[in-house]
């Protein structure tokens, strides 16, 4: 009697025991896989500059889910288009420093003013002025687009993205968006964890200081002056540009906005259709570590999964990619002949909307994206945010050792 009491004893400890072993790993793994943060707001309001350089006004207010997990949020990372930025600023006072930094891709470091831990909310406020943003007669001859993806994050949903462009002068708009009471063109959305959301403005070639012997091939920016050694050349360029190239322009010109605006002249736009063949390395060229479906970037050490890029043409692709050949929307399609290799397509509308004094009323339509599928490197924001740990904390919860990165690179 008394052993089968001790049995039973034994029996409901072990079974305590078990339940509770259970429950601790329950909570484990639901804060691990639980979020970090949440961005509640994400506002871009964007400017042109008469030298077609950007001024960029960045309002964030991220809050902290978990400070537990990875600690607490003491600094940010945030993707910026391109390394060729004029000037930034801080404008909000949580923000202690903030400084330009190339991590496989362009940010914005910013150290926060303290530590903050779940339930916290920080308001992350700067200025940015952007060159390198616009190409020249890609699309249509006589016209320069703007196109701008904000910096995104792979791991941090966004409850509300607002962006913000002043449209003086501009032709055209992709997406479709509203008009606010100053001006600008408004585009409203949420972002899930990865995703990105490109627009493009269109302007015509003579409404900023755009220049197309200054454009660098691969799109926007200056490439910068070059000095003349002999001072008649000079002079002899201003006298001809005076006295002949400005007077032959001044009347093309006039011509082309006497012709596109009178009598109700218009036109629906077009679309162009890019194609890039891609392949990609089976497991990433670092660590080793294995491509997952979609990706372009290795989860463990960043390095690039692609291993070559070449833009195509339609009759390019073979006969027996029949499917292939019969895509014409945006996203990456798998070659079936080839493993490992895929086509990008990329779809660009280009609708005109001519400026009339009724404008801010009025809706517009089209449709499109990019960033980074980027069309060009310049035109986009390249680059995803995140929070302070990401490396030095296991941020991507990979449970990789250190000793096994060591093990691949050797």
């Amino acid at each position: 009697m008394k052993t089968r009491t001790i049995g039973r004893l034994a029996g409901i400890l072990v079974i305590l025991i078990a339940v509770t072993l259970l429950a601790f790993s329950g909570d484990r793994s639901a804060k691990a896989s639980g979020d970090l943060d949440e961005i509640l707001e994400y506002y871009i309001t964007v400017d042109v500059n008469e030298d077609a350089s950007l001024n960029l006004n960045y309002h964030i207010k991220w809050k902290v889910l978990d400070s537990t997990s990875e600690g607490p949020l003491s600094w940010v990372l945030i993707g910026i288009p391109n390394k060729h930025y004029v000037s930034y600023e801080a404008k909000s006072s949580a923000i202690k420093k903030i400084k330009y930094e190339y991590s496989n891709g362009t940010y914005l470091r910013i150290d926060l003013d303290q530590f903050y831990r779940a339930g916290d909310t920080v308001d992350i406020d700067f200025t940015l002025r952007q060159e390198y943003m616009y190409e020249m007669n890609q699309l249509t001859e006589g016209e320069t687009v703007f196109s701008f993806t904000p910096g995104w994050f792979n791991d941090i949903k966004v409850d509300k993205l607002i962006l913000r462009w002043n449209s003086d002068k501009a032709e055209s708009w992709n997406p479709s968006c509203e008009v606010d009471d100053e001006g600008y063109l408004v585009w409203e959305t949420s972002l899930s964890k990865g995703d990105r959301y490109t627009v493009q403005v269109t302007y015509l070639n003579d409404a900023f200081a755009f220049d197309a012997e200054k454009v660098i091939s691969k799109g926007g920016g200056f490439e910068g002056e070059k000095e003349s050694d002999t001072v008649f050349i000079v002079i002899g360029v201003i006298i001809f540009t005076l006295f002949v190239i400005i007077p032959i322009g001044f009347i093309i010109v006039a011509f082309i906005i006497a012709f596109r605006r009178g009598s109700g002249f218009s036109t629906s736009g077009g679309t162009k259709v890019t194609r890039t063949r891609v392949e990609y390395y089976p497991a990433c060229p670092g660590c080793g570590g294995p491509r997952p479906e979609g990706k372009d970037n290795c989860e463990y050490c960043g390095r690039s999964f692609i291993k070559s890029e070449e833009k195509i043409e339609e009759k390019d692709i073979p006969e027996e990619e029949k499917e292939l050949r019969s895509k014409n929307t945006d996203g990456l399609y798998r070659y079936t002949s080839s493993p490992n290799t895929y086509v990008r397509v990329h779809v660009v509308h280009t609708p005109v909307v001519r400026s009339t004094s009724s404008r801010s009323s009025s809706s517009h339509s089209s449709c499109a994206h990019s960033s980074c599928a980027c069309a060009c490197a310049c035109a986009c924001a390249c680059a995803g945010g995140g929070r302070a740990g990401c490396t030095t904390k296991d941020f991507y919860h990979t449970n990789l050792k250190l000793k096994h990165l060591k093990k691949h690179c050797k």
